[in-house]
């Protein structure tokens, strides 16, 4: 990426994934599909790694997240901005670094993938720029490899993240169409789950035409990267570089605080790099896979740390996907969060979805790099959330009704290093409404009578503060209840849990 009342309502615990309205929609699935929960999702990255520095960024925080992740593979690709080679090589250098401290990285966290599992996952992707370097007998290793891991026996959606050029991708569903079924192709893209850092080579529209059914989350751009500025990804560092973040607090950003708890953690933050242009441009593509309680992988609609998406068709393009825009009006299937700035004014854009979660990301990634070289008593690790008895990180459910109150009690959460703790319940407004159609409850919000007035809440939350809070449900539809617990630890680190609310209209 280049300058890239006490009534309590049930808690159902969602084993198979939240309600969706797929069935009534039919003929649109990807449109109107929630995901079941995954805790441990399957990923693989294609990078155009060295064509600047912030792919290698992108690549040091990614292996502190590794075993959360199932990594399937890390393929080397091209892009607009690195079109004749690709380059494997940086990728196994990282993992050289990463190898000297996998052994203490583990002691902190159990899963961590050994050096040598991922070398065995790295493979070059097609080794020339955009379509032109796609087509019969052109396959390489990266896209046999897609093609492989999206035939596994293996229910949970392959994650492919597009850090660089996607004709790697393209290569393997042409080989996938070439040689099987078209059931058996509709089986592998219904596999798939794409996330890309806009479009860095000419495969990505091509892909959304082609494959109409394909889950697809992008900004479409041109590849001259003047449109970057627009969109959600550059809410990770975007603010002074684009100038398209008013209320962003860079202060997790800048030379002193990276130098002081990334780049000084040798031997992995030795090899995070001063950026030439915005840090890790092609981190938000796999922040909200990070299992932390906000379950935003279930859907782009969600929100999370990887940014907020609605449903819709761009101007120019086939097909709807998984994209930016939408009514300008909050709650009205619009892209864009409202949120209070580092200045305490409220702003509203699309890199806010990603920006307004900066501290705590930061905070996390930095808790991680003390991982790297701290014993465990001396760094520090995250709560885990308990609500009404239930532990986890899977969104709870809850059947509501209008005007009767719902308690939500946290206080069974605890903090492993015995840190002090605070909680903040918020209520999401945005959340959920990307998905079009209408499901069980409606999601959008009515428009005021009053021009210019703030859309009205579908729920109110007391006790914000505190470990218990009741929420109030006002209108009919879905609603989304954050729960945020930080600790006061060094860096301070915060869980999440999701709480979502169908409420039903009162009894007459």
């Amino acid at each position: 990426m280049r300058a890239k009342g006490n009534a309590v309502a049930a808690v159902l615990i969602t084993l198979g994934g939240l309600a969706s309205a797929a069935g009534a929609r039919g003929a649109e699935p990807a449109a109107s599909q929630v995901d079941p929960f995954v805790a441990r999702p399957r990923v693989i990255v294609m990078t155009d790694i060295a064509n600047e520095p912030d792919d290698q960024m992108s690549m040091v925080r990614f292996l502190l997240y590794s075993n959360g992740f199932d990594v399937e593979g890390l393929v080397a690709t091209t892009s607009t901005w690195m079109k004749k080679t690709v380059r494997p090589d940086v990728i196994h250098s990282v993992l050289d670094a990463y190898e000297k401290v996998q052994p203490n990285l583990l002691a902190h966290a159990p899963g961590y993938p050994t050096a040598a599992a991922l070398r065995a996952v790295v493979v070059p992707g097609q080794p020339a720029y955009g379509l032109a370097a796609v087509g019969a007998g052109k396959t390489s290793r990266g896209a046999e490899l897609i093609l492989q891991a999206a035939q596994k026996a293996d229910a949970r959606p392959l994650w492919i993240l597009g850090w660089g050029g996607t004709n790697t991708l393209a290569q393997a569903l042409l080989d996938a169409r070439a040689a099987r079924t078209p059931a058996e192709v509709e089986a592998i893209v219904a596999k798939l789950r794409v996330y890309t850092i806009s479009d860095q080579d000419d495969a990505g529209p091509w892909l959304r035409r082609e494959f109409p059914a394909l889950h697809y989350v992008a900004m479409p751009s041109t590849q001259d990267g003047e449109e970057y500025y627009l969109a959600t990804w550059t809410g990770i560092s975007g603010d002074r570089f684009y100038r398209n973040a008013p209320g962003a607090d860079f202060t997790t950003f800048t030379d002193e605080w990276v130098n002081a708890n990334i780049r000084s953690k040798e031997p992995l933050g030795k090899l995070y790099p001063f950026p030439c242009c915005i840090h890790e441009g092609d981190t938000p593509s796999f922040l909200g896979l990070i299992d932390n309680g906000l379950a935003s992988a279930m859907s782009p609609a969600y929100g999370g740390w990887g940014g907020r998406y609605v449903w819709r068709r761009p101007s120019g393009e086939s097909r709807p996907f998984w994209t930016q825009g939408g009514d300008s009006y909050p709650g009205q299937d619009s892209s864009r969060d409202t949120v209070a700035g580092v200045d305490g004014q409220t702003y509203t854009s699309d890199p806010a979805t990603i920006w307004r979660w900066r501290t705590a990301f930061q905070n996390d990634f930095a808790a991680r790099m003390d991982w790297t070289i701290k014993d465990v008593g001396e760094a520090n690790h995250n709560p885990r959330v308990v609500v009404n008895g239930v532990p986890g990180t899977e969104p709870l459910r809850i059947a509501a009704q209008v005007d009767m109150p719902v308690s939500l009690d946290a206080s069974a959460t605890t903090d492993p290093d015995g840190h002090a703790l605070a909680f903040r319940w918020f209520y999401y407004p945005e959340a959920g409404t990307g998905i079009p159609g209408q499901p069980v409850f409606a999601t959008r919000l009515p428009r005021p009578a009053a021009p210019g007035a703030p859309p009205p809440a579908r729920v109110t939350v007391a006790n914000t503060d505190r470990p218990q809070a009741v929420v109030t449900p006002k209108l009919a539809g879905i609603a989304h209840v954050i729960l945020a617990v930080e600790d006061g630890g060094t860096p301070r680190l915060t869980s999440y849990r999701r709480v979502i609310l169908e409420i039903r209209a009162a009894a007459p």
